[in-house]
């Protein structure tokens, strides 16, 4: 499974193996990674799982979709780097893929 590491605003480290196919989002939530809220539990409907993409991995996670840009507009701190956790899709070559929270999703 890859491995994916979620990095705290603190800089507390969770490194997962998240099963392929599951969002960034999930793998947090399934394993209670603290600052990712996702409440609306995945449907790209709020900003609550909002998290900064590596730059090293900004292209294996793609464009993010005018849904989801839409929805980054209810974030706090967007920066070029932003995303939905929800909307990025673990797959093989997304091992060691870094996320950072920032410091609060409200």
């Amino acid at each position: 499974m890859p491995k994916i590491t979620y990095i705290e605003h603190d800089g507390k480290e969770h490194v997962l193996e998240v099963a392929s196919g599951l969002s960034v989002m999930e793998g947090a939530v399934k394993n209670a990674v603290p600052g990712i809220d996702a409440d609306c539990g995945g449907a790209c409907a709020c900003a609550t799982c909002h998290v900064y993409v590596d730059p090293a991995w900004k292209e294996k996670t793609g464009d993010p979709s005018s849904m989801e840009m839409s929805m980054l507009d209810f974030a706090e701190g967007v920066e070029d780097n932003s995303r939905l956790s929800c909307q990025i899709k673990v797959t093989p070559e997304l091992d060691g893929l870094i996320v950072r929270m920032p410091k609060s999703q409200h």
